[in-house]
């Protein structure tokens, strides 16, 4: 059995190899696309063995005056538990993907009914925007990135917290009159900004930023690569 690429999933074994790809203080361009084009991210903090995952607004720098390698700024209640757990264990991983929600219709109508959270057929099938948007759903859905890092509250008060959270807020700030396509149709954005006001401006949010140091990439077909931050 030939050995797998640097850094490429060995699926018969079930091994990840250990020889990662470095790239010396920035991400694959696959990555940092997918990261500016999502809206949000998964958060995962652990304390004593016991996981927590957090929906969460984002930006992301590749580099900024206090920094040299990727970041990604968050903002945090300081008395979440994901706070709780970042200020115990540092170590966090992300989970980014470009995916599209969009569930297509079943061809089978066993787990229809109300709790079913796939449409009928003849609820889309017929449908121009349907089509449209399962055109851009093909297309869009590419990769999904695992990235790994270590996690800080910036301190109050400092120049740094303030570049952090006015490029926060500047990337989480929306044109009014913009739409996005939510379950109901189409909604003004504004109308969806994430709770800016509530997690990003409010005074007593932290700033949270996680240096990037590894990535694990995996594309439509389940193929997987792993990348490492050199030179931080």
């Amino acid at each position: 059995m030939p050995e797998p690429a640097p850094g490429e999933y060995n699926q018969h074994s079930d091994n990840f190899n250990l020889n990662s790809n470095h790239v010396p203080n920035h991400l694959p361009s696959e990555v940092v696309q997918c990261l500016q084009n999502a809206r949000f991210l998964h958060l995962a903090t652990c304390t004593n063995l016991i996981p927590h995952v957090a929906l969460m607004n984002y930006t992301y720098l590749p580099t900024s005056p206090f920094c040299n390698s990727p970041t990604i700024i968050m903002t945090t209640n300081p008395n979440s538990m994901k706070t709780q757990n970042l200020i115990r264990n540092p170590n966090v991983s992300l989970l980014v993907h470009d995916w599209v929600s969009h569930r297509p219709p079943t061809t089978t109508r066993r787990c229809s009914g109300p709790s079913s959270g796939s449409p009928p057929p003849e609820a889309t099938g017929s449908s121009l925007a349907s089509l449209l948007l399962n055109i851009n759903t093909s297309a869009m859905s590419s990769i999904s990135a695992t990235i790994f890092g270590q996690a800080r509250l910036v301190d109050r008060g400092t120049e740094e917290e303030r570049y952090y959270r006015e490029a926060h807020l500047d990337n989480n700030t929306f044109v009014e009159g913009e739409t996005f396509r939510g379950e109901n149709g189409f909604l003004p954005l504004e109308r969806q900004d994430g709770g800016r006001e509530t997690y990003i401006e409010h005074d007593e949010v932290r700033v949270v930023i996680v240096e990037i140091t590894d990535v694990r990439v995996s594309d439509w077909k389940g193929r997987i690569s792993d990348w490492s931050i050199s030179n931080r």
